[in-house]
């Protein structure tokens, strides 16, 4: 008994692995589970106790809000392997192996430049002034603790390593999402010519998410509409 020929199947996107880095923004995710419960909370009672159009303007909105709020919140996420970086924006999925990467940025938002010159945000990784300024304030103080412990003699807190010592860090104090970064460029450096990562940069739109927000957004129009 012979068994039919299988069809060679069609290339899959890349998914992550056991050994991939992950790394999303906490406080996004928490506020992305805030906003859902709220919307549904929301929504289904207007569903439930509605009368007339109500309950599809209240359809409609939840079908529009709660993909564009998984798309902002839970869902962005950056993946880094060994031979490959892969960015989770809330409409695009990037995969940039590690040959492609030209540099990655951090300015007022974090970003990976491809050899290309193309560019994309790193929205699972959010700039935090706020945290940058704890952090220089951080090391000043240690710079200053450590210079304090040198004059004294070895008796104050500088005689023990210093301040900086203290925080647990043999470096210059630095904010959570800047040690990502250099996270980051030293997998690149290390990986960068390596032979399996080497490839073509990849984009794909994320339909799964456009296409329920824009069906939900025409609902609400055409409903709006003929009110």
């Amino acid at each position: 008994m012979t068994t039919p020929d299988r069809q060679p199947s069609a290339p899959q996107p890349p998914v992550a692995t056991a050994k991939d880095l992950i790394y999303r923004s906490p406080l996004a995710l928490v506020a992305g589970v805030l906003l859902l419960v709220l919307a549904g909370w929301l929504g289904f009672d207007a569903l439930a106790k509605g009368h007339g159009r109500t309950p599809w303007l209240a359809l409609a909105s939840l079908i529009l809000i709660v993909p564009l709020v998984i798309a902002f919140t839970l869902r962005p996420a950056v993946f880094a392997g060994e031979d490959r970086l892969r960015v989770r924006n809330p409409f695009r999925v990037i995969t940039l192996p590690w040959g492609e990467v030209a540099s990655l940025r951090s300015g007022y938002t974090n970003e990976v430049v491809a050899n290309s010159g193309a560019k994309f945000q790193l929205w699972a990784i959010p700039v935090s002034l706020r945290d940058r300024k704890k952090a220089a304030r951080r090391q000043t103080r240690a710079e200053k603790g450590a210079q304090g412990g040198g004059r004294s003699g070895g008796f104050g807190l500088g005689g023990f390593g210093g301040l900086g010592s203290l925080g647990g860090g043999d470096g210059p104090t630095r904010a959570e999402t800047d040690r990502i970064m250099d996270d980051l460029r030293q997998m690149q450096d290390r990986r960068g010519k390596a032979k399996s990562a080497q490839g073509e940069v990849a984009v794909r739109w994320s339909y799964e998410v456009i296409a329920p927000a824009v069906a939900g957004a025409v609902l609400f129009v055409v409903l709006l509409a003929t009110g």
